[in-house]
This record gives structure tokens, C-alpha cells and sequence, in this order.
């Protein structure tokens, strides 16, 4: 006669969902450790394609793209081809303002080079986003800046005298979280008038961020528009600055490079990646932003 099989007894059990579920706390944040390693050498590997986009651009033209052109076109949209997206780049009616309705369709694709995956913020609004900004230099203006991507620019390489490897070609950043949910400096910023652009300074847009008044969340909403913050940053701020940036109605402004981590990933003008530490000093900063300031950049 068969002896009746003996199951686990609900003491037995529960010491076993015990185990189990030690074993899955000590998991899981390795598991998610190497997820967000996995992240960033993607994004790396993003601004290595930027980079090396950059500078097939720049030997097929001899000057880098402008950071925005006369229509509005950011140094991005003009990339496509190098980044292999030559057909996205030929339904582009770059004779026609960015915003005109013969772009709509072209401007709401998504580039899956041009957005981080350490970024959870999938879409900014109704167009294809990007997390990465071309570097306009360390002054307010888009305009005559004294970086590499400013308002029409055409730099040449011989232009950088600063030294490629000590100048900033592009910065990654986190998305806009749209206006609706509540303001933090790390999504939302201040939108000021163009004319603003002549009174800044480095408190401006504080109270207005404060009072919750003309704040916007539509950082890096559109690859296509090379307005500030949307396809153009300056060295104006730090990394994850308390105070927000501010944009003149993409005309230029103030803005610090945002992250959820304790720093982020940079291209440098020679088609190199660096990670930056939020602990960088703005000096040096505004340093790396320029091509040709002459300032002494030490280790970063």
C-alpha cells in the first residue's frame, strides 16, 4: 500500500515565500542597476552618432550646421541625413518656415537617436522630442553667441580654438513634463518675452516660477524647432540648477542641463562622450560652452 505523499505545511510555505521574496528584494536594485547602465551607454552611444553626424556634416560643408537657421530649423533636423534618416530629411520643406503645416507630419516623427532612454518622459506634446541640445555658447542670445550652435551660425572647425576635445558640441537633458502637472525646475521653465533678453540676469524667472506664472513644460519638444531649450541650451546655469531656466521666446535665456541622476552625459566638439557631475562649477562650464574664449578648462 502506497504511503500518501506528504505536501507543505502552511508554516513550510510561508517561510518559502519568505525566502523568495528576500531573494527578489535583493534582486531587483541589481537588476535595476544594470538596467539604467544599459541606459547610458545608449545614450552615450546617442551622442556618439550626433557626434559622428556633426561631423560628416561639417566635412561635406565645412562649417557645422546652425544651431537655428532663418526658418527655425535646428541643427538637428539638419543632421537627418548623417543620422540615417535621409528619407525624414527629404519631406522637410526647409524653404518653408518650421512651423508651417508642410512640416507637421515630418515634425511629429520620432527620432530614436535624438531621445535618451534614461529619460521615463516618453513625449513632451504632440511632436517627436529630443533630450539632446546643441550647445549655443555661454551667453544669453542665441544670437552672435560664442559657442559652436547659435542663431545661423556657421563655425568651422578652425574656428574652435579653444581645443575640440574642451568644447561642449551637445548636452543631454530631460524632457519638458507639460504645463499641466506641477512645476519643477528638472521638467518646467519660465517663458519671458524676447525683450527680457537684455535685463537678465542670474535671478530672473525666480519669482515668477515661485508665483507659478508663465511657466511652460515643453523642454525639448520638438527635434525639428531650434528655438532655446528646444534645440539650443547655454552654459548659463548648473547641472540641475535650483533656480529654472528661462527662455525669451527661443530667442536665448538661461538654462542648466537637467538629470535625474548625479550628472549627465555631454558630446564634445572632437565627437567625444564625458560625463559631467552636477558638482561642475559654472566657470568652467561656461568655459567648455565657448569655442573660442581662451579660458584655461582644467580637469572635469
Amino acid at each position: 500500500m502506497r504511503k500518501p505523499r506528504r505536501g507543505f505545511g502552511a508554516f513550510e510555505l510561508l517561510v518559502i515565500l519568505a525566502i523568495i521574496a528576500i531573494l527578489l528584494a535583493l534582486l531587483l536594485p541589481a537588476v535595476q542597476k544594470v538596467r539604467q547602465a544599459a541606459q547610458r551607454v545608449q545614450s552615450q552611444n546617442n551622442l556618439k552618432q550626433l557626434g559622428l553626424a556633426c561631423h560628416n556634416y561639417l566635412d561635406v560643408n565645412k562649417a557645422f550646421p546652425s544651431g537655428r537657421d532663418e526658418n527655425g530649423f535646428s541643427a538637428a533636423a539638419h543632421l537627418l541625413p548623417y543620422a540615417d534618416q535621409d528619407n525624414l530629411f527629404k519631406s522637410i520643406d526647409f524653404k518653408k518656415p518650421m512651423t508651417d503645416k508642410a512640416n507637421a507630419d515630418a515634425r511629429k516623427t520620432s527620432v530614436k537617436v535624438y531621445v535618451s532612454p534614461d529619460d521615463p518622459e516618453l513625449r513632451v506634446g504632440d511632436y517627436g522630442p529630443t533630450n539632446y541640445l546643441f550647445c549655443a555658447g555661454s551667453k544669453y542670445p542665441l544670437e552672435d553667441n560664442d559657442g559652436v550652435f547659435y542663431q545661423d551660425s556657421k563655425v568651422g572647425i578652425t574656428d574652435v580654438t579653444d581645443g575640440t576635445s574642451n568644447t561642449l558640441l551637445t548636452g543631454e537633458t530631460l524632457k519638458g513634463g507639460g504645463e499641466s502637472k506641477t512645476p519643477t525646475v528638472q521638467r518646467q521653465h519660465v517663458v519671458l518675452k524676447k525683450g527680457a533678453l537684455k535685463k537678465l540676469d542670474e535671478d530672473s524667472g525666480v519669482k515668477e516660477f515661485k508665483d507659478d506664472k508663465n511657466v511652460a513644460g515643453d523642454r525639448g519638444g520638438s527635434w525639428m524647432d531650434g528655438g532655446f531649450l528646444q534645440g539650443t541650451f547655454t552654459g548659463t546655469r548648473l547641472i540641475n540648477d535650483p533656480k529654472p531656466d528661462v527662455s525669451c521666446e527661443g530667442a536665448g535665456g538661461l538654462s542648466g542641463l537637467r538629470t535625474l541622476g548625479q550628472g549627465t552625459n555631454v558630446g564634445m566638439c572632437d565627437g567625444s562622450v564625458r560625463f559631467l557631475t552636477k558638482s561642475i562649477s559654472l566657470d568652467t562650464l561656461k568655459a567648455l560652452a565657448t569655442r573660442n574664449g581662451g579660458e584655461e578648462v582644467k580637469d572635469f
